[in-house]
């Protein structure tokens, strides 16, 4: 079956798709006016460092402050021995820049060290964007500076060259990791992706020579540039989604904007010019995400309820600090045996689980609670498929061990904001709670407010401001304990429906 990326590009929103055998397997969204951040290369400057934290925030001129942990602060060599003399003495001035004296080395903290022997505040600093802002919280930074192409990542301040783990043969990894050793200048670091497993040396030594010229480039731009201010901008998404995933897995690149697919194909041409021919152009009816089943697929990646081919289902609820999955039977009621029946729903559940984190970009811990199995080989192999299934993630996962309760811990690295929280917003009634209070119970709290205030409030009359549901509710329902309420309290109780008020909000007044 073909695999196929698909962009639908307008001046208002740019949407990405790749599908895998004719499932949606990943989907981007980004709006012009609110592009990505993660790549993006500042020179900041340190407005707190909190030890307790071992971090510190970085005003990067953004909104919020970008978040940069102790474990990602290089300083120079030079820097880093001044201040602790500095330190020694008890004098507390000064703060150079990490990024100033191009002959120190720059090295990451020894064991021992704490933030505040490596950062000062008004400090300026040399960051660059590694997670996205998530909710209420800032950027995360790092000062470990990494510029991806197409075939390499390069990582100047790292004497190191990685492999993708993705490139599992060991022999073609001893031949990259021999190119790169020959090809790379003393001191620096590269990463060999995985669409780079068949790359020719030509390829490797082009992906070089542009990323260490930009790095030249970045280097004089961060002399004279203000702080905080921009210095490096990283590419737009839909060349950074064709960069990251178009190779030659995939069958065809389909765009339905002319200009995108220009820039696209000039793209392509520079950097993987072998894969040209899979880019076209759609312009026909109907439209593009629309004949290809996507918009179907992206709101049924927004259900709370997925529901399984075999009858059973699973529950997604995203909460403050991790994602549950819950996995039920549903309708399914198997054939030869519960234990059987238990199986097959947990078998088909893991993976729907792999290709529902892949696809929503559910990131952090999360908690996936299969239906208890008394067979260990049945737990062994519930946890083996769900394994298999997230190979195709090009997140990191770490993933334990199903329990005795059924219950699979893992974690999923988390880049940018999840499916949910790029096209959903909290309900104004709920406030993202998923629970109003019932209509009786609001009901019963204005009865004793009424019966609380009427010995104090002079007049005659109650006027209740309700929602016309609760409204409702009081004249039918309840409209014996209202009439008992206004012998009790010799008041009469007039209830008023107000259509455009909040399901929980209401008003009492007394004249």
């Amino acid at each position: 079956m073909s695999t196929e990326l698909l962009i639908n590009s307008t001046p208002y929103e740019i949407r990405i798709a790749l599908l895998e055998h004719g499932n949606l397997a990943e989907f981007y969204l980004e709006h012009p006016t609110e592009k990505g951040l993660v790549g993006n290369i500042y020179r900041g400057r340190v407005v707190r460092v909190l030890p307790g934290m071992q971090a510190a925030f970085v005003d990067i001129g953004l909104e919020r402050t970008g978040f940069l942990y102790v474990d990602d602060v290089l300083v120079s060599s030079g820097e880093l021995e001044k201040r602790l003399a500095r330190c020694e003495r008890g004098d507390g001035t000064g703060g150079s820049t990490c990024c100033g004296d191009e002959t120190d080395t720059l090295s990451r903290r020894m064991p021992g060290q704490n933030i505040d022997d490596l950062l000062t505040e008004g400090q300026d600093i040399l960051v660059q964007v590694c997670k996205e802002p998530l909710g209420t919280k800032g950027a995360r930074l790092t000062c470990n500076v990494t510029l991806p192409c197409r075939n390499l990542v390069f990582m100047p301040m790292t004497d190191h060259i990685g492999i993708s783990r993705k490139i599992e043969d060991e022999e073609v990894r001893q031949v990259l990791r021999r190119k790169i050793e020959t090809l790379r200048p003393t001191g620096t670091g590269f990463i060999v992706r995985t669409v780079a497993e068949m790359a020719a040396t030509d390829d490797l030594e082009a992906d070089m020579e542009f990323l260490l010229h930009a790095w030249e480039e970045i280097q004089d731009r961060v002399s004279g540039a203000a702080v905080p201010s921009l210095i490096y901008e990283d590419l737009d998404i839909i060349l950074r989604v064709v960069r990251d995933v178009f190779s030659p897995d995939v069958d065809q690149v389909v765009v339905d904007d002319p200009e995108t697919y220009q820039r696209v194909l000039n793209f392509v041409e520079t950097f993987a010019p072998r894969l040209q021919g899979r880019v076209c152009l759609d312009e026909g009816d109907p439209p593009l995400f629309e004949a290809f089943g996507v918009d179907l697929e992206v709101k049924r990646a927004l259900e709370r309820k997925i529901w399984l081919r075999c009858g059973g289902y699973i529950v997604i609820e995203p909460t403050e600090a991790l994602t549950v999955i819950d996995v039920n039977t549903g309708r399914y009621v198997g054939k030869s045996g519960l234990e059987e029946t238990i199986f097959k729903t947990n078998m088909e559940a893991a993976k729907e689980i792999a290709y529902q984190l892949r696809l929503r970009n559910i990131g952090g811990i999360i908690i996936v609670d299969f239906i208890d199995m008394e067979d260990e080989a049945h737990r062994e192999a519930v946890f083996t498929a769900l394994k298999e299934a997230s190979k195709k993630d090009k997140s990191r996962l770490n993933i334990l061990r199903v329990s005795e309760f059924g219950l699979v811990q893992m974690t999923r690295k988390r880049n940018r904001e999840d499916l949910e929280h790029l096209m959903c917003e909290p309900c104004e009634c709920c406030h993202g709670t998923g629970v109003l209070r019932s209509n009786s119970s609001l009901c019963y709290e204005i009865f004793r407010h009424i019966e609380r205030e009427a010995c104090r409030k002079e007049g005659n009359t109650v006027t209740v401001r309700v929602h016309p549901r609760l409204a409702e509710m009081l004249l039918r329902e309840e409209a014996h304990t209202v009439d008992y309420l206004e012998k009790k309290c010799g008041k009469r109780i007039h209830v008023m429906p107000i259509k455009d008020s909040h399901p929980e909000k209401y008003e009492v007044a007394w004249q």
